[in-house]
């Protein structure tokens, strides 16, 4: 249980930072489609 509550506050930290970074172009496509497949193989 506390287990997942942690995964699902990173994986809310992790939307926004992604979010804010889309919105600010600090990243390319390329970049950001990498990060998303980092972040779902570290939640499942």
């Amino acid at each position: 249980m506390n287990k997942m509550m942690t995964s699902i506050v990173a994986f809310g930290v992790g939307m926004v930072a992604y979010n804010y970074a889309q919105k600010n172009n600090m990243m390319s496509g390329r970049q950001m489609k990498k990060l998303q497949k980092k972040i779902t193989r570290a939640m499942f």
